[in-house]
């Protein structure tokens, strides 16, 4: 290129020549070309990608190993030279993929099912490809300004009021802790209200702060109820669920707010895992009274098909929460760019991933109608096995079913005996279920969620509890 600017490529030539030829610092020259190992391995990559999609059902869907079994396969120390990725990629196969609970199994109904879909998992790696670190707005404009438009768009789906302000956390358990931060800096106090039936997250939260917790007692239906919540007048947040973990009761959000606005008490609400169903019409009646809360919380990575992890928290009172969060010291001062929104100054992280591109992705390729479709089929599914249990004289249903989990148990059997055919159920690889305990007594929980999870498999788990069932009661 005589006459002309030299190329990258050529400059690191000669800064690798130069440094041979004088016996200069090794360390001056480049690493092997940019983009080099993800041409030869990265096909390589998405093949075993693809495959392990296809063929997850295969699987056992718990992981078949005991505790140290992985660590013990493994060297202690990190190798002195380095080893070729294809050698990654064998143990991944050889050591790593035995120890896998294979959360995107067609029937993993544990927890909450959850589902990567394609789309985010491409997008994902294009996410750690750019590798952003969105700590203010000018180190990442396209990841902090792509999280304001997602969490808009999810705001509109879900029918939240316009002008809100959202951004992505990594889980609902520290979306819950923003809240609860939020409200001790907002009202000065120190007292978490929550039902008994709240997750656990909301108590941790309260303990990493040093605020003090109440729990108030559920109904019939497993929803915290009103008339229990007592004097307000020292709460500093009161926690009302839309889904709760248990049961995915919907707690009577109006009454709640009416309390929190006679007490001048922060309104959190979690829907973390219900909240997506909202984007159906038919389950917009869980959402009623949501418009008044201080902040909500909506985990994209259960049941909207975004790749773990991906928890939106919406907030009615922005001012607030950056009041709570933002710290600037001098390093991070951007002369240029101070009235430009840093999210960093909204929630506990400094360091940010670029999230949104996955849900972005997400929410581009399937659309509102692609989400209604897949939650409408996990209620349709949940409903079906409802039936079955309801049917049988043998089982019993055991809380109500608003969404997709169902809370059931063998009749006749004890506490300790339901607990054993779970062992069983999931030991046997074919289904992965969880339990908790309802008013004193244990059951079972089915939940359908992942993506791919056909009418065959939830008749599968049903088989597969009735076998089990039978054998231990014979045992």
């Amino acid at each position: 290129m005589a006459g002309g600017k030299r190329t990258a490529a050529e400059q690191t030539g000669e800064i690798r020549g130069g440094a041979a030829e004088q016996g200069s610092d090794p360390a001056l020259g480049a690493p092997e070309q940019p983009g080099a190992l993800l041409r030869a391995a990265g096909p390589r990559v998405l093949a075993w990608a693809a495959d392990y999609l296809e063929h997850v059902r295969e699987l056992p869907v718990l992981a078949q190993v005991q505790p140290g079994d992985i660590r013990r396969a493994l060297p202690e120390q990190a190798p002195e030279e380095g080893e070729s990725f294809e050698r990654v990629l064998a143990d991944l196969d050889r050591i790593l993929l035995p120890g896998v609970t294979h959360w995107q199994h067609p029937r993993y109904f544990a927890y909450f099912a959850t589902s990567a879909a394609e789309e985010g998992v491409l997008a994902e790696m294009l996410a750690a490809a750019l590798n952003s670190v969105a700590i203010l707005w000018r180190t990442s404009p396209a990841s902090t300004e792509l999280e304001a438009v997602t969490c808009a768009w999810v705001a509109d789906l879900l029918g939240l009021p316009a002008g809100w302000h959202g951004h992505i956390e990594d889980s609902a358990s520290t979306s819950t802790l923003a809240a609860v931060v939020a409200a001790r800096a907002a009202t000065g106090r120190d007292l978490v209200v929550c039902s008994d039936q709240a997750h656990s997250s909301v108590e941790k939260a309260a303990r990493m702060v040093g605020m003090r917790v109440r729990k108030v007692a559920s109904d019939a239906s497993f929803r915290m109820d009103p008339g229990q919540l007592g004097d307000l007048d020292e709460a500093a947040c009161v926690v009302a669920t839309v889904g709760t973990t248990a049961t995915t009761s919907v707690d009577p959000v109006p009454a709640v707010a009416d309390a929190c606005a006679a007490a001048g008490a922060w309104l959190h609400v979690d829907a973390a895992y219900a909240g997506t169903a909202i984007v159906c019409p038919e389950f917009r009646w869980a959402f009623a009274g949501v418009d008044r809360a201080d902040t909500v919380v909506v985990n994209a990575h259960k049941w909207m098909l975004t790749p773990m992890d991906c928890s939106l928290l919406f907030c009615s009172r922005p001012s607030d929460l950056r009041a709570a969060f933002s710290l600037i010291p001098e390093y991070l001062r951007t002369p240029d760019a101070e009235d430009a929104l840093s999210l960093s100054e909204y929630g506990p992280a400094l360091g940010r991933r670029f999230r949104s591109l996955k849900l972005w992705a997400v929410l581009r390729c399937h659309g509102r109608r692609g989400l209604q479709e897949h939650v409408r089929r996990g209620v349709a599914l949940a409903a079906a096995f409802e039936q079955w249990v309801e049917a049988d004289p043998d089982w019993e249903l055991c809380a109500p079913r608003p969404f997709s989990v169902v809370c059931f148990r063998r009749r006749g059997f004890s506490d300790e005996q339901n607990r054993a055919l779970l062992d069983r159920v999931n030991s046997s690889g074919e289904v992965f279920l969880s339990g908790t305990v309802l008013r004193g007594s244990f059951v079972l929980r089915l939940a359908v969620g992942q993506y791919w999870t056909t009418k065959e498999d939830v008749v599968t788990a049903w088989d597969v509890l009735r076998r089990e069932a039978a054998q231990l009661a014979q045992s």
